[in-house]
């Protein structure tokens, strides 16, 4: 029961941390409507393991009702989960979200209705989700990768990459070619180019 509650102070100091409109940790507690999902989730995946499956889903599906946030009692979920505007959010029972992911609002986190098993995606840490991406399928988003607003996403994205549009493709971060430039006094000098795509 301690790592409950040590889990939804995390969860708290996290969306203080993420969100410049948190003023405190009491606020986020009382008035986002994520934190009540988590909390929610947490309680009915108890029951799930305990295999009281009814009691998991009657607890979920209430939590749905009052949050807009639907996060199926099986899904697996670490801690500092932030889910920003979370109204229309749908976490599927397979899925596994890591630690400190953050999701806006209208995420999907579902199946293609072609699996079996292991049917929803499986999420890093410190994973960003824009608005209306649907992550669809048993397939891994590796760490710190970021998912644009309304992609589609049905195949793996590597850690530190970016995924966007429909269907998503992959962004890499790449250094530009090498630019040799000489100096005042005719001496040659490489400079590199940091910047992206």
């Amino acid at each position: 029961m301690f790592g409950f509650f040590k889990s939804i102070k995390y969860d708290l100091r996290n969306a203080v941390k993420k969100d410049p409109a948190a003023r405190n940790s009491l606020e986020v507690l009382i008035l986002y409507p994520f934190i009540h999902a988590v909390i929610n989730h947490r309680i009915a995946y108890f029951f799930y393991k305990k295999k009281m499956f009814f009691t998991a889903r009657l607890i979920s599906q209430l939590g749905r009702f009052f949050t807009g946030i639907e996060i199926h009692p099986g899904a697996k979920i670490g801690k500092g989960l932030f889910i920003d505007h979370g109204m229309g959010v749908v976490i599927g029972e397979t899925a596994e979200i890591g630690d400190n992911v953050t999701l806006y609002h209208g995420v999907t986190l579902g199946g293609t209705g072609k699996d079996i098993g292991k049917r929803h995606p499986t999420i890093g840490n410190n994973v960003i989700i824009g608005c209306g991406a649907k992550v669809l399928g048993p397939i891994k988003v590796g760490d710190n990768a970021k998912i644009g607003g309304n992609a589609v996403v049905v195949k793996d994205v590597p850690a530190n990459t970016t995924a966007v549009g429909v269907p998503a493709k992959i962004i890499y971060k790449k250094s530009a070619p090498i630019i040799e430039i000489k100096d005042y006094l005719g001496r040659k000098k490489d400079i590199y180019n940091d910047m992206v795509i």
